[in-house]
């Protein structure tokens, strides 16, 4: 079956990281495109808001004040999902009912101080801040002896579940690895032992070599919409070295993810007219002392909108009870981001 053929009938693509399936139904996306007919407008937000609870000299949800912080500022969160005095214990009834306590440690991330930017309008140097923050954090909580995964998150846009138009991210440091991660360690080792080499470095190099998924990329960083995505305009993004983690971004490669973020994000917001919304989240190795050469770090983003700002894509349906299907092509999506501008929107 060739490339032309599956992009114009109905098929599955096998995702090697998750190990599932997607169903790609082409043949319904026989209609114009309209991404840049509805637009979302929503007022301009202004730099600092005194009602926010993460700008600068605000009380927060919680109660506590923020520091007047002039770049990044980092905090516990005041409503942890995990925290790290949970007591330990397990429940078992006949290997059915089956529950286990989890530590873990929550953190927010706040960019900048300015109300109004996101990654796309931020200066570079201050998105590489952002990612010195990150790998610092992904560090320091990793060193923790109970620590096992450091999953750093952004979710952006209200849709997204975002509680806050202020530029944050998340970072949930887990006791044991979650259930993506694993899935993608499982897959990782097993393609390693079999084929002796990286998956993602592979995968990337297929990628490269056909150029249809391909987004855009710089010397340290590609991005392209994964042969087996799921949503709408769904892109992974790959070091283009072997880097199994943050802590070993250093120098240039550090500028080099801050830059393909810009970018990315940027292409985004141009190609549907709107603070594009997105949840995205960053893989690498687990904590746990062990070398993990297996594991390729990489990011996803997975942004609901389909078609326009007024058009959404959730799994809904034959979707949550079967498999995930789309319909328009990852070589379709990767043209129209690609067609986009890199210039970040006013």
């Amino acid at each position: 079956m060739s490339l032309l053929q599956i992009e114009q009938s109905p098929h599955r693509r096998w995702n090697p990281l998750l190990r599932e399936w997607v169903l790609v139904s082409p043949q319904r996306t026989q209609r114009p495109w309209q991404g840049q007919i509805e637009k979302s407008s929503s007022p301009a937000r202004p730099q600092y808001d005194p009602s926010c609870y993460l700008c600068p000299g605000n009380p927060r949800a919680g109660g506590k004040k923020n520091p007047q912080y002039t770049n990044t500022f980092v905090f516990e969160n005041d409503f942890a999902a995990l925290t790290p005095e949970t007591t330990a214990g397990q429940l078992n009834q006949s290997n059915l009912l089956i529950a286990a306590a989890e530590r873990g440690i929550c953190r927010v991330i706040c960019f900048s101080p300015q109300h109004d930017l996101t990654i796309s309008n931020m200066e570079l140097g201050d998105v590489r801040r952002v990612v010195g923050v990150w790998r610092e954090q992904y560090s320091e909580l990793g060193a923790i002896d109970w620590i096992r995964h450091v999953e750093i998150f952004e979710n952006r846009g209200e849709m997204m579940g975002a509680s806050n138009p202020h530029p944050h991210c998340q970072v949930w440091a887990n006791e044991t690895l979650p259930n993506y991660p694993a899935a993608e360690q499982l897959s990782q080792q097993d393609f390693r032992g079999k084929q002796r080499k990286c998956l993602l470095c592979e995968y990337l190099r297929i990628e490269q070599q056909e150029g249809a998924r391909v987004v855009c990329a710089n010397k340290h960083f590609t991005v392209v919409v994964p042969f087996w995505a799921v949503w709408p305009f769904e892109v992974l993004v790959l070091a283009n070295q072997h880097y199994t983690g943050m802590d070993q971004l250093i120098g240039e490669a550090e500028t080099g993810l801050a830059d393909i973020l810009k970018r990315i994000t940027a292409r985004y917001d141009n190609l549907f007219g709107v603070s594009f919304p997105y949840s995205m989240g960053f893989h690498q190795r687990p904590t746990d002392g062990e070398p993990h050469d297996e594991w390729h770090l990489h990011a996803h983003f997975y942004p609901p909108l389909l078609r326009s700002a007024a058009v959404k894509k959730f799994m809904v349906g034959y979707e949550m009870l079967a498999t995930p299907q789309r319909d328009v092509t990852p070589e379709w999506a990767a043209g129209q981001l690609r067609g986009s501008s890199e210039t970040p929107l006013p």
